[in-house]
């Protein structure tokens, strides 16, 4: 989960049993029950996930519970643990992707979750396919119209509270609220409602990284099991709900879905994730007796001037076919650039976006011609065509930094031009996996030009071989 999260939540002095002991199967204990979980998910007719923190822990956010939780560590007077890479960087895991997977495949039917991270919309979970009982730390709800916001920044509040945004509804534009429940809240109706549809239809609710300890929410899979359906339980430490369930592994999460889906027979594909920013150009109008024009260029994010731009450290605009304007860079948010030049001239510039650590690619160019005798027309590309094409070429080349427009829209009375692109930020690839599940200590994770390999059983960066890309910079 994110510290940021856990800082905001009201504080509660009873939150459970933490600093939990963790319990290992052996590898050979183990591994018969993950041909027993294989066999039974393929037998499925109506398979539900229902998962928490653990399966986020190794896309380096901390859990709550476990030894080193971070309310383990409050109720033990210790600092917090720092989390790897910032909220908003996180990439699902294996286990969210293997979710992917199986839900391509129509065996999955639906996503319980009561994590806040976002992971599961990154990772490819279709919307009305998941629940997420304790809402989602980037994305905002119209109170008025239901209207969703998925933002690619983490929202500044919880409880339920207004943020500074508003509905883009022209007809509504009622104050935006955050998802994301504190303590007191209760679940909201429409996701707990479809969860308790899904249980009871289950015929196996598959729980993954939670210690079902939070009520009401771990009450659902007992659903299933009344109606006659089975529970299994993937977690290291024990549960309230242990005696219920028809089997109990023991084992990383992870390496229990790679596992699993090498007996299935099925791949577990690269991540890809795309960004998008806007790029505003805008110059006063023409006039005959000026030999200058005046003009700004602004990057910003497509959720709004005043919303961060997480994922972009700098930019930096260079004119190569005008060697006499100075280059510019641009270090602080709103990325503004202003300036005056001779109208007759077109003007030709490349922006250098720079991405933050945690990124896979370091930065993107992109070709921003202008000419201010002519007039441009417009550009609409469907979105989510663009989208899919950038993951293409990235998996293609198994690199990101792939950039595309996605829309420009000219509005000739004001003389503004607005430009949105989008670009593959990072690639994390899920290869490597053995051909025998009984020999899966370690995976390739491919993030970019960096190759590591981690233990599935400590998840430890076990490389002997490191192959990162130089970080690039322009000035």
């Amino acid at each position: 989960m994110s510290l940021g999260y856990a800082e905001k939540l009201s504080y509660k002095e009873d939150v459970g049993d933490v600093g939990m002991s963790e319990f290992f199967d052996s590898p050979e204990v183990l591994q018969k029950k993950i041909n027993q979980l294989a066999k039974m998910i393929k037998k499925s007719k109506h398979l539900v996930a229902f998962t928490g923190a653990g399966i986020s822990t190794s896309c380096g956010i901390p859990d709550f519970r476990g030894p080193k939780g971070i309310w383990t560590l409050q109720r033990e007077g210790k600092d917090l643990p720092e989390a790897s890479l910032p909220f908003h960087c996180a990439a699902p895991g294996i286990t969210h992707m293997a979710l992917v997977e199986l839900e391509r495949a129509g065996i999955l039917k639906f996503v319980i979750s009561q994590n806040v991270d976002s992971l599961h919309l990154r990772s490819g979970i279709p919307r009305h396919k998941l629940s997420e009982l304790h809402g989602n730390s980037f994305r905002e709800v119209c109170p008025s119209c239901g209207t969703e916001y998925l933002r690619d920044f983490e929202v500044e509040t919880i409880g339920l509270k207004e943020t500074s945004r508003r509905c883009c509804d022209p007809k509504c534009g009622a104050k935006l609220k955050d998802s994301v429940l504190d303590w007191e809240d209760e679940l909201p109706p429409t996701e707990m409602d479809a969860a308790e549809k899904h249980c009871r239809m289950a015929d196996i609710v598959l729980c993954l990284g939670t210690s079902l300890q939070i009520t009401p929410a771990c009450n659902l899979p007992l659903k299933s099991v009344r109606k006659g359906g089975k529970m299994v339980i993937v977690n290291l430490q024990k549960t309230p709900k242990d005696n219920k369930a028809s089997v109990v592994l023991r084992g990383f999460v992870d390496k229990v879905m790679a596992g699993v889906l090498q007996l299935l027979n099925m791949h577990i594909h690269a991540y890809v994730r795309v960004d998008l920013f806007q790029i505003i150009f805008n110059h006063s109008r023409c006039t005959t007796e000026s030999k200058y024009i005046k003009w700004s260029l602004k990057v910003i994010s497509v959720h709004g001037e005043k919303a961060p731009l997480p994922c972009i450290e700098s930019v930096v605009v260079t004119f190569p076919e005008r060697p006499e304007l100075k280059t510019a860079v641009l270090c602080q948010q709103p990325f503004l650039l202003k300036r005056e030049t001779l109208k007759t001239r077109p003007l030709h510039m490349v922006l250098w976006v720079n991405f933050i650590e945690g990124c896979g690619c370091q930065f993107t160019s992109i070709d921003f011609p202008v000419n201010f005798e002519a007039s441009e027309d417009d550009i609409i590309q469907d979105k989510d065509i663009v989208i899919q094409q950038l993951r293409d070429q990235a998996n293609e080349g198994q690199y990101c930094g792939q950039s595309s427009i996605v829309d420009r829209k000219v509005l000739l009375d004001s003389g503004k031009t607005i430009s949105t692109y989008a670009v593959a930020t990072n690639i994390a690839q899920y290869n490597g996996l053995p051909s025998k599940t009984s020999d899966i200590s370690g995976f390739y994770n491919k993030v970019s030009g960096e190759r590591k390999k981690v233990d599935l059983d400590s998840g430890i960066d076990i490389s002997t071989d490191s192959m990162p890309l130089k970080k690039v910079r322009v000035h």
